[in-house]
């Protein structure tokens, strides 16, 4: 954290004293701030790089002999400025390292000055300092987090509603889910705002018996997701709708026949309606919120061979995805798949007759890269992912490989 102040005098030094310290007592950056994940394989590659550098012939054509890092930047945006390959940050970190000790702690402001010597090619920060610009503000006090200034390796913001929506179950997980069973006067739809009723499966009834409020995500009847090769059936994608709490548990209660006579009914558990993303409706199923979570992405590409499909683009009934669009893929944790792994995708070539030979054989045109995209999120046999870069439209059914292939 950096505090500027300009002071006229000494009592309104010591005023400052008293106040920086305080200050620091009590305004720290987060823990987790800063603390991105460098794997050991990265933190090799950066060491070997920063032996000799990166050959000539990995710079792109463009790459400019010196950078202004300007807010909004990334480390994955500024590794495709000087590398052909952005996946491989590691390296530009490598071409840097002795004066970047952590690649993530770069600054809006420091300017990047690309050498070339020997056939290889290396960055270094312009000038001695690895800090941000001091800058002084007056006549009030201000402070910024560095930590929150820093240099992100990826945007998480394009992601973060996928971080909450889609999740993958099976079918019956989701029929045990507790659902929604009616709403105030008779509603047939229900959205933010509105009351609504629900009910556990059978033997586990909604209890508000937690120290903490209940909240659940709604989710509207799975779709199967089915593997573009084997049409199998590799998990059920739940439609999320919108968010509730738990205001009432359920219960049971005595009520009085016509004829006199009295006989047990369900009292249902009592919801509220947070948030829609559409309007609600009879028989849509809750979960649990989960923790939230700090997540970071760190863009790597696996360390095997990998083959894989997009089998759905997210949220859409067309089958072509653009670029920072979100889509599943046959793989997931049970296929080594974590959060951070780019892909390389290729189009399908086209099976052509060929009209130049008389006796016209069938021929199939190689397969062409099409772009990058980086898994976010796992589930066993499922993933998703965001499309990083594309040269034409994706579609469902698309090879995965690892981007070394």
């Amino acid at each position: 954290m950096t505090i500027h102040l300009m002071a006229k005098s000494t009592v309104a030094m010591a005023k400052l004293a008293a106040l920086t310290a305080l200050t620091s007592a009590f305004v720290t950056a987060p823990a987790w701030a800063q603390n991105f994940p460098i794997s050991a394989a990265q933190r090799q590659t950066a060491n070997e790089v920063a032996q000799k550098g990166v050959p000539l012939s990995e710079l792109t054509a463009d790459a400019p002999d010196r950078y202004t890092i300007k807010s909004g930047d990334t480390l994955w945006a500024i590794s495709g400025i000087f590398l052909k390959r952005a996946w491989r940050w590691p390296e530009l970190w490598g071409m840097n390292l002795n004066d970047i000790k952590n690649p993530h702690r770069i600054y809006p402001g420091q300017i990047l000055v690309l050498e070339r010597k020997d056939g290889f090619a290396s960055l270094r920060l312009k000038g001695e300092q690895s800090d941000p610009p001091t800058v002084k503000v007056s006549p009030r006090t201000r402070y910024e987090m560095l930590s929150d200034s820093a240099l992100p390796t990826l945007r998480s913001n394009i992601i973060e509603a996928f971080l909450a929506e889609p999740v993958i179950v099976d079918d019956a997980g989701l029929r045990a889910a507790p659902r929604i069973v009616s709403a105030l006067e008779s509603r047939v739809l229900i959205t933010k705002g509105d009351r609504a009723y629900a009910r556990g499966p059978d033997g586990s009834p909604m209890l508000d018996d937690q120290p903490r409020e209940q909240q659940y995500r709604v989710f509207r009847n799975a779709t199967p997701l089915k593997d573009p090769t084997t049409g199998e059936v590799l998990g059920y994608e739940a439609q999320y709708v919108g968010k509730a709490k738990l205001v009432r548990s359920e219960a049971t209660t005595v009520v009085e026949n016509r004829d006199g006579s009295q006989s047990m009914a369900l009292v249902p558990a009592t919801i509220d309606i947070m948030a829609a993303k559409e309007e609600m409706r009879v028989g849509d199923r809750l979960l649990p919120e989960p923790p939230r979570q700090i997540q970071t992405y760190t863009p790597r590409a696996p360390d095997g061979k990998v083959e894989g499909r997009i089998v759905s683009v997210y949220g859409n009934a067309v089958v072509n995805a653009a670029q920072n669009q979100v889509v599943a893929i046959n793989r997931g944790t049970a296929d080594g798949m974590e959060p951070g792994i780019v892909l390389a995708i290729l189009n399908d070539g086209a099976s052509v007759v060929d009209r130049s030979d008389d006796s016209r054989p069938l021929m199939k045109l190689p397969d062409e890269r099409n772009g990058l995209l980086m898994v976010f999120r796992t589930f066993e046999r499922v993933s998703y992912a965001l499309i990083l870069e594309i040269t034409d439209s994706v579609r469902v059914g698309d090879r995965l490989i690892n981007p070394r292939q």
